[in-house]
């Protein structure tokens, strides 16, 4: 049955296509997004105002250029994002909140120009600064100075186009294989320096596709999305996948407001809700037993899920939180449990039409690295030392295959278990240790806190894994006994706590690990250690 849902989607089109069949499928004046303004824009509005936008942008870029847009999540974004579609241009999707290096090596990785932002929001989010250095090198364009120049000629025009969108769309001389770039995304850099990744208009659509053998998105739904659109999480689950399906979207502009965010998703009457460990524990305290009674798909993703958060959303929700698993590459989603097959501790079972394989890894005694294979694999990386170069992903298995990094184990069931990054495990006594299961042991011990481990070479070159929890009553002692009573090694439990620094978090809801050890390494220098 999955595989009729999996198949009876054309997936061999573009993202522009998708949005017009939905329109056609849904009918032009069904609201589908919203934002906090509360002024629902209809399938009509959205191909209406990317028409109307895409007349200027088309002045000022090229065929296939990569156009940088830095927008919170508004409904603004999505008319701009179908504009550049609309005309055959690639959104680069910027990190607004990673600062102006960072967004400076993401647009000459990716040989961006231009960026589209918008006056209120650098107001708003205090990045004037940002905007400032980045002016020096690319151009800025502001929606509002657009908007002024939009004449009565340019909105008959796009009204013309609109009344026969189907038609004139196809005339066009843009790139419309399903295999050319539709996006660039750049990897959040928790674990390294960034990368872009280029995802094909095929490989989303056919992640859309597997995802919904899963996930129902119908227009009995509505998904709050707080999730960044400059994340592969957010863009595709949070809003593409829900707008072909016709389920209603609501864009908030972030992940972070847990006290206001609750009360929404009761207004709302929301039915689906995606986010990350850290943020469905954020809104756990703060919301009241009668805030989610709605919610029918909850899924958490992008870090691990602990079993402190399973059981307090369980117990006071009487919600059972699905877990999933995907990256960036793979557009995002590798595997997801669901409704009706679902494992506790696992991320759920591999997606249709894709092929995995477990690679060994020295030291590791319990299954090994993740590699997979299938429609919706990006087409490649494009990296900062060589820019705009295309380097598709292959293995010793040869081209198609990604090497997700992670360390995973796979029961008779299919079921997948990710028991850490690979670049996370660390060396103690001779056996690989995963910081995971490190957290996963403080997260038992003091649950209501944030921890986080990560590993340093101490003065007589031996690996030890440090803990970083914001419970400033924390000790050694509690740690071994929790560890004891659940019958897990020693090698697992840190051996130094550290309780005075804050734990730095990415816009995702991942913890910044690069930021974090150098905090570590930082705050031993200047003990002595």
């Amino acid at each position: 049955m999955k595989n009729n849902i999996y198949t009876s989607f054309e997936q061999k089109k573009t993202l522009f296509s998708a949005l017009l069949d939905a329109c056609s499928e849904h009918g032009k004046q069904y609201k589908i997004i919203e934002d906090v303004n509360r002024k629902p824009l209809s399938y009509k509005n959205i191909i209406l105002r990317s028409i109307l936008l895409s007349i200027f942008v088309r002045k000022d870029s090229s065929i296939s250029e990569n156009i940088g847009i830095m927008l919170p999540n508004t409904n603004t974004l999505p008319i701009l994002f179908f504009a550049l579609q609309f005309i055959g241009r690639v959104p680069a999707m910027l990190n607004f909140s990673s600062g102006a290096f960072a967004i400076r090596r993401a647009c000459e990785t990716a040989q961006i120009k231009v960026i589209y932002t918008s006056k209120l929001f650098i107001e708003k989010a205090k990045l004037e600064n940002t905007v400032k250095e980045l002016n020096k090198k690319y151009t800025i364009y502001y929606l509002e100075d657009i908007k002024e120049k939009i004449s009565i000629t340019s909105k008959i025009s796009a009204f013309l186009m609109q009344l026969n969108v189907t038609k004139y769309y196809y005339k066009q001389k843009i790139n419309k294989d399903p295999d050319a770039t539709a996006v660039i995304l750049f990897t959040s850099g928790s674990e390294g320096h960034p990368k872009g990744v280029a995802l094909s208009h095929r490989n989303l659509l056919s992640n859309y596709a597997q995802v919904r053998c899963h996930i129902e998105f119908s227009p009995s739904d509505t998904i709050f999305c707080c999730l960044p659109l400059y994340h592969s999480f957010g863009l595709n689950a949070g809003f593409l996948m829900p707008l072909f399906g016709g389920a209603k979207i609501f864009l908030y502009p972030t992940p972070l407001d847990y006290r206001v965010i609750p009360e929404l998703i009761f207004k709302l009457k929301a039915t689906i809700l995606f986010g990350t460990n850290t943020f469905f524990k954020g809104y756990a305290h703060y919301a009241t037993a009668n805030d989610f009674k709605t919610l029918k798909y909850t899924v958490a993703g992008a870090e691990k899920l602990h079993r402190d958060t399973i059981k307090l959303w369980q117990e006071k929700f009487n919600i059972k939180i699905l877990q999933g698993y995907g990256v960036t590459e793979t557009s995002p989603v590798i595997s997801v449990n669901d409704l009706k097959w679902n494992k506790e501790g696992t991320v759920g079972r591999i997606m249709e039409d894709m092929n995995y394989y477990i690679k060994s890894v020295e030291g590791i005694k319990k299954g090994g690295r993740l590699v997979v294979k299938g429609p919706n694999i990006m087409l490649g990386y494009l990296l900062h030392n060589s820019p705009g170069v295309l380097q598709p992903p292959s293995t010793e298995k040869g081209s198609g295959w990604y090497d997700t990094g992670d360390i995973a184990d796979v029961d008779k069931e299919g079921f997948i278990t990710i028991l850490g990054r690979a670049k996370r495990f660390a060396k103690i006594g001779g056996e690989m240790v995963s910081l995971s299961a490190a957290e996963e042991l403080a997260a038992l011990t003091w649950p209501q806190t944030k921890n986080a481990c990560v590993s340093i070479i101490d003065e007589n070159k031996r690996e030890r894994i440090i803990l970083v929890t914001e419970n400033k009553k924390a000790n050694l002692k509690e740690l071994q006994k929790i560890a004891k009573e659940n019958h897990i090694s020693k090698l697992i439990t840190p051996k130094k706590i550290i309780t005075t620094l804050e734990i730095p978090i990415l816009a995702t809801g991942k913890i910044d690990y690069i930021s974090l050890t150098k905090l570590v390494a930082s705050e031993n220098r200047n003990r002595g250690v």
